[in-house]
C-alpha cells in the first residue's frame, strides 16, 4: 500500500467531509481514507495497481472539490505557505470590505425608512433591490453556485442552505415588488444582511482557522533562509537555504539558527532546542556532536558539516508530522463527520415540513394568530423594507415563506465539522511545542483514557547510557573485557555500547567475529578468532540454563549488597565462567519527579525489566515504587503477556526506548517511545517524547484529557445549538411570545455557532 495525501479545496462543513469520504472510498482500491476539514485535505492508502488518481481528482473536482497530490517540498514550503497566506487574506478582506459595505447600507436604509435620517434614495425599495441583486451577483456568487450544484449533485452542505436561504429571500422580495397583489413579503434586506454575516463569519473562522495552525508557522520559522558555507579556499560564502547541500561545511554565529541536520566540526557552545524538543535548559555541544535543524546557536561560532537538508531533515519530518496528525481520526470525530454529512437533509426536511405547517396547518390551529391585536410588532405594510423577525406576514403563505428560510440559513453543520479538528490541531501544536509528539488525533483519543502506565528501566527510567564499574574474575581484566567487547562489537545494545566505549579508552584490539547469535533479552554468543570454545555473554540465569558452571564464590558476587544497584553480565567460554562484568547506569533527573507527577494524578505505575531482581528493586526504592509493582528477569515475550493480562482491566501505556520493546510498544493500548531511544521504537510508538526527559509525560496524558473535554464541550455546543435554534426559527415560540427569527438574525447566530466552537478549541492551554 502508498500513501497518499491530496490538497482539498471547497470543503466549507462536515457535511463537504462526507462527500469527499464518500467519493474516495466509492472509488476502487483505496483504503483507510481520513478527510480533514481544518487543514482541508485527505490521506488514504491506495493498492499500487488498478488506480488511477488522475480520475479521482477528476471525480472530486466534478463534485466541487479542486484538488491536487499534496507535494511534501519543504525547501518551497516556507515561501508557498507565505504566499498562499497573503492571497487567501487579500481574497477575505476582500469579501470582508464588501460584506461590511452590504451592512451598512441596509442599516442605513433602516434609518432612512425610519426618517432618522434624511437621505431619501436610501430608504427607496428599487435601491435595496439593487443592492440585494449585487450582493448575489459579487460576493455572494460563488456561494450561490457552489451551493447549487452540491445540492443538483445530491450532497447539500452548507453552502446549499446558504444558497437556498438566500436566493428564496430574494425571489419572495422580488416577486413582492412586481407582483404587490400577491401578497408575499418583500424584505430585500434580508439576502444582503445574510450575506453580510455569512462573510464575517468566515472571515473570523478563517483567520481562528490560521490561529490554530499557528504551531507548524512558527517551526517553519525556525528554518533561515539563508546559509553561511566555506569555500574551496575556506572564505564565507552566504547562499539560499534551498541550494544547500549535504556535505558542505557551514559557519553558525552566535545568534543564527542551524539551517540543516549537522556534525559539529570544530567548536563548542550552548545550543537552545527548546522549539524541537520541549527542554527549557541550552545544551553544550561539542565536536562529534549532532545538531538538528533549527536548534538556536547562543554563545559561539561553530563549524558544522552539513549531513541532512531540506525534506529529510528533522524538522522538515517534524512539520510533516504534525501537518499529518489527524490523518487517524478519532472515533469521536468519525461520529460527528458521520451526522453532519446526514445533518443538511435533515435541515432541508425541515424547512420543508415547516413550510407546509405554516401554511396549510397553524391557521387550522391558530386562525387568529396574524390579527394585529395578537402581536404590537406587526404592521399592515405590505412593502415593509426591513422586517422585524419576520412580523410583517399579513398570510400564512408569507410567514411560512419567512420561517423556512430562517431554518435553512440558522442551521450550522460547519460548527459540527470544526468542532474536534481544530481542539485535534491546536492540542497536537501545543505538546509538539513541549516535545510531544501524537501520531493522530486517535492517538490524543487513547491517551485520554490511561489509567495504568508501564515502565521499562533501563533507557528509560535510566539513562540507557551503562558505564562499566567494575569486574569480578580471576584473570586479566583486560581480556575479559576484550573478548566480551569483540564480540558485542556487531550489536546496538547500550550495553554493547559501554563495552566497546571503555576497550576503545584502553586502546584495546578486539579479535574478528567468526559466528555471532544473539539471543533476545538474555544475551549473545558466538566465536572469535584466537579464541577456542563457544562464547555466552548474558545474563546469570541464562548461562545457567546453558550449563555454565558457575561456583559459590562466583553467586556471592551476585548476591552482594555492594553490587545489587549494578547490572551484572557474564562472560564464559565452552561451560567455564570467565568472570563477570558490572555495569551502572544514572537515573534520569526527572525520573523521580515524573513518576510522582503521575501518582498525584492517580495512575497506577508498574516497571517491567529484563535485568535482574535486585539491581531492579533497587531503582524502584529510589523512585517510590512497591515490590508488587515491579517485575524482573522478564524477556520481550514476557513483557506482552504482562500487558496483555493488564489490559483486562486497564487502559494500559507501554513507555520504552530500545528493539526489545517494540512487542510491547506494539500491544499496548498507547505506546509511548523516549526520543533518545532506537528508531524503530519510536517509529513503532503512538506518542514520541522527544530529547531526554520524561517530564512530557504528565503534560501529554494531562493534556490529551482536556482536549478530549474541549471536544465534547464543542459537540454539544454544535448539537445544543441546532437542537434550540432551528425549533425557534422554524417558529416554536410564534403562537405563544410572538418571537420570531429573522434569516438575518439567524445568519448571525449561525456564523457565531461556528466562532464559537473555533475560540474554544484556542482556549486549550
Amino acid at each position: 500500500m502508498e500513501s497518499i495525501q491530496l490538497s482539498i479545496k471547497g470543503m466549507k462543513c462536515g457535511g463537504c467531509v462526507s462527500t469527499v469520504e464518500k467519493i474516495l472510498n466509492n472509488s476502487d482500491g483505496i483504503k483507510n481514507v481520513s478527510v480533514n476539514l481544518l487543514t482541508e485535505s485527505a490521506y488514504f492508502e491506495i493498492s499500487q495497481k488498478h488506480v488511477e488518481i488522475e480520475t479521482i481528482l477528476e471525480n472530486l473536482n466534478e463534485n466541487g472539490f479542486p484538488s491536487k497530490i499534496y507535494i511534501n517540498d519543504f525547501s518551497k514550503k516556507i515561501n508557498k505557505a507565505e504566499l498562499e497566506k497573503k492571497k487567501k487574506w487579500n481574497n477575505q478582506w476582500q469579501k470582508l470590505t464588501f460584506a461590511l459595505l452590504l451592512l451598512i447600507f441596509s442599516g442605513l436604509g433602516h434609518l432612512a425608512e425610519g426618517r432618522y435620517i434624511n437621505f431619501p434614495v436610501l430608504g427607496n425599495i428599487f435601491f435595496h433591490a439593487s443592492l440585494a441583486t449585487l450582493a448575489l451577483l459579487l460576493p455572494g456568487r460563488k456561494i450561490i453556485i457552489n451551493g447549487f450544484k452540491s445540492f443538483i449533485k445530491n450532497h447539500p452542505d452548507m453552502d446549499s442552505l446558504v444558497a437556498l436561504g438566500v436566493t428564496s429571500a430574494y425571489t419572495t422580495s422580488l416577486l413582492s415588488l412586481i407582483f404587490p397583489s400577491i401578497g408575499f413579503p418583500c424584505f430585500f434586506n434580508e439576502p444582503v444582511m445574510l450575506l453580510g454575516f455569512i462573510l464575517i463569519g468566515r472571515f473570523l473562522e478563517e483567520r481562528a482557522r490560521y490561529q490554530t495552525n499557528s504551531s507548524i508557522g512558527e517551526l517553519l520559522d525556525l528554518q533561515p533562509e539563508m546559509a553561511n558555507i566555506y569555500t574551496e579556499n575556506n572564505q564565507i560564502k552566504s547562499i539560499r537555504i534551498n541550494t544547500l547541500k549535504a556535505g558542505q561545511e557551514i559557519q553558525v554565529l552566535a545568534g543564527d539558527r542551524v539551517p540543516a541536520d549537522c556534525i559539529v566540526t570544530q567548536g563548542n557552545s550552548y545550543i537552545d532546542v527548546s522549539h524541537i524538543t520541549g527542554e527549557s535548559k541550552p545544551v553544550e555541544v561539542k565536536e562529534g556532536q549532532n545538531l538538528s535543524c533549527g536548534s538556536l546557536n547562543l554563545n559561539s561560532t561553530l563549524r558544522l558539516k552539513v549531513l541532512k537538508v531540506g525534506g529529510d531533515s528533522s524538522l522538515a519530518k517534524l512539520v510533516s508530522l504534525i501537518e499529518s496528525v489527524n490523518s487517524n481520526k478519532p472515533s469521536i470525530q468519525r461520529i460527528a463527520d458521520k451526522i453532519a454529512g446526514k445533518f443538511t437533509y435533515f435541515v432541508l426536511i425541515f424547512a420543508t415540513l415547516s413550510f407546509f405547517f405554516w401554511w396549510k396547518g397553524a391557521k387550522q390551529i391558530w386562525p387568529d394568530l396574524l390579527n394585529h391585536s395578537h402581536n404590537q410588532f406587526l404592521t399592515n405594510s405590505g412593502h415593509t423594507l426591513h422586517s422585524s423577525l419576520g412580523s410583517n406576514a399579513e398570510n400564512f403563505l408569507s410567514l411560512a415563506i419567512q420561517l423556512s428560510i430562517a431554518v435553512l440559513v440558522i442551521a450550522c453543520p460547519c460548527a459540527l465539522g470544526l468542532a474536534t479538528p481544530t481542539v485535534i490541531t491546536v492540542a497536537s501544536g501545543k505538546a509538539a511545542k513541549k516535545g510531544v509528539l501524537f501520531k493522530g488525533g486517535d492517538k490524543i483519543e487513547m491517551a485520554s483514557k490511561i489509567n495504568h502506565i508501564i515502565f521499562d528501566k533501563t533507557g528509560t527510567l535510566t539513562k540507557g547510557k551503562p558505564f562499566i564499574v567494575d569486574y569480578q574474575n580471576n584473570n586479566d581484566h583486560s581480556l575479559l573485557l576484550k573478548i566480551a567487547a569483540s564480540l558485542e562489537q556487531e550489536s546496538r545494545h547500550p550495553i554493547a555500547n559501554a563495552l566497546i566505549q571503555e576497550a576503545e579508552k584502553q586502546n584495546l584490539n578486539l579479535f574478528p567475529i567468526k559466528k555471532i547469535v544473539t539471543h533476545t533479552g538474555r544475551g549473545i554468543s558466538g566465536e572469535l578468532d584466537s579464541i577456542d570454545g563457544l562464547i555466552n555473554i548474558g545474563n546469570i540465569e541464562w548461562l545457567l540454563s546453558n550449563g555454565i558452571n558457575i561456583d559459590s564464590n562466583a553467586k556471592k558476587v551476585i548476591q552482594n549488597e555492594d553490587t545489587e544497584a549494578n547490572t551484572i553480565i557474564g562472560v564464559s567460554i565452552k561451560d567455564k565462567l570467565l568472570g563477570f562484568i558490572l555495569l551502572g547506569d544514572l537515573l534520569r533527573e526527572d525520573s523521580i519527579k515524573t513518576v510522582q507527577n503521575l501518582r498525584e494524578n492517580k495512575f497506577k505505575i508498574s516497571i517491567l525489566s529484563g535485568d535482574r531482581k535486585q539491581t531492579v528493586l533497587a531503582l524502584a526504592k529510589k523512585i517510590g515504587c512497591k515490590e508488587t509493582e515491579v517485575k524482573w528477569d522478564l524477556l520481550p515475550e514476557m513483557k506482552l503477556k504482562t500487558i496483555q493480562n493488564l489490559k483486562i482491566k486497564n487502559k494500559v501505556a507501554m513507555i520504552g526506548d530500545g528493539i526489545n520493546d517494540v512487542p510491547a510498544l506494539a500491544a499496548s493500548d498507547l505506546g509511548i517511545a523516549v526520543g533518545s531511544g532506537t528508531q524503530i521504537a519510536k517509529a513503532n510508538a503512538d506518542v514520541v517524547l522527544m530529547g531526554d526527559q520524561l517530564d512530557g509525560l504528565p503534560y501529554a496524558l494531562n493534556l490529551a484529557k482536556k482536549t478530549i473535554r474541549k471536544i465534547k464541550q464543542n459537540l454539544i455546543w454544535a448539537f445544543g445549538y441546532n437542537l434550540m435554534a432551528i425549533p425557534i426559527a422554524a417558529g416554536i415560540l410564534f403562537p405563544k411570545f410572538g418571537i420570531l427569527l429573522s434569516p438575518s438574525i439567524a445568519a448571525l447566530l449561525m456564523a457565531t455557532s461556528s466562532i464559537t466552537v473555533v475560540i474554544n478549541a484556542l482556549s486549550l492551554d
